[in-house]
């Protein structure tokens, strides 16, 4: 199989949803989303007929990589022409990015790299949380959908609180908001936390991410646990599934998380050589 840079995702459209057909839980919506479309993406050919794809990061780690049904045979030895081969269009790669719900390319990654480390736990609700019907969860805190008007305020904060680049913020919240995804808690007039649902346009349609940020002089009043309860019941009254991830050192987060009533079933994991 010949393996040739593609001019646009689109072209990938049908093994795409094959690739989150196998895929064993939702996969977290910041790389789905966020990182995977920014990459390079490749197209396996047999002769005129696509077979599969992958595709790299700037950084030149893999983020995603998929060989159909039919071409299952291929698939280790192509791995290893774009894990190894400095000829190869996509590579050589550094290493890769991949999920626990992702099998497959997983079990590649194991076998085409020496070392690795969780990067990041992905997050689902445990369901033995307390809840009733659909449309039936109570939101508590007075948490407010951002416009426009407040998106320096809520681009401040962020960098404030997180360290997050202005650049990158900017266009991410800006999204957000024409969305109708970002809220805002304020305190005597000053914005305190601000929480996200980020949902999905294709594929992973009846989930949504919930994210967090507490403003750091705010922290250990319980506010994180709260808003992502609020978040859940927001997605719940519109027939939403919530999920969400955080880094594998934010023990903070972790915690948060788990208090409202998540469990970090699955993880990202980081493969280098």
């Amino acid at each position: 199989m010949q393996v040739k840079q593609v001019d646009s995702i689109d072209e990938l459209g049908e093994l795409k949803h094959l690739y989150m057909q196998q895929a064993t839980a939702p996969l977290d919506g910041m790389w789905l989303c966020g990182f995977v479309p920014l990459a390079t993406h490749y197209g396996f050919y047999q002769g005129n007929k696509l077979g599969g794809f992958c595709c790299v990061n700037d950084d030149g780690y893999l983020l995603q990589f998929f060989v159909s049904p039919r071409d299952q045979r291929e698939s280790s030895a192509l791995f290893e022409s774009i894990a190894r081969r400095a000829d190869a269009p996509a590579g050589p790669v550094k290493g890769a990015f991949v999920s626990t719900a992702e099998p497959r390319y997983l079990s590649l990654c194991f076998d085409h790299f020496s070392t690795f480390k969780v990067n990041a736990l992905m997050y689902q609700l445990d369901g033995l949380s307390e809840s009733g019907p659909a449309g039936s969860r109570e939101v508590v805190l007075p948490m407010t959908a951002l416009r426009a008007t407040h998106l320096p305020e809520a681009i401040e904060f962020a960098m404030a609180a997180v360290g997050a680049p202005e650049e990158w913020l900017g266009g991410y919240y800006a999204g957000l908001i024409e969305r109708g995804e970002l809220f805002g808690l304020w305190e005597h007039g000053r914005l305190i936390a601000a929480g996200e649902s980020r949902g999905y346009d294709q594929f992973q349609t009846d989930y949504a991410d919930v994210g967090v940020i507490v403003a750091e002089s705010e922290r250990g009043r319980g506010l994180a646990t709260q808003i992502l309860k609020d978040l859940v019941a927001m997605n719940e009254n519109k027939g939403l599934k919530s999920i969400c991830s955080t880094e594998s050192g934010n023990v903070a987060a972790q915690k948060a998380i788990s208090r409202a009533g998540f469990f970090a079933r699955d993880r990202i994991i980081q493969f280098d050589p």
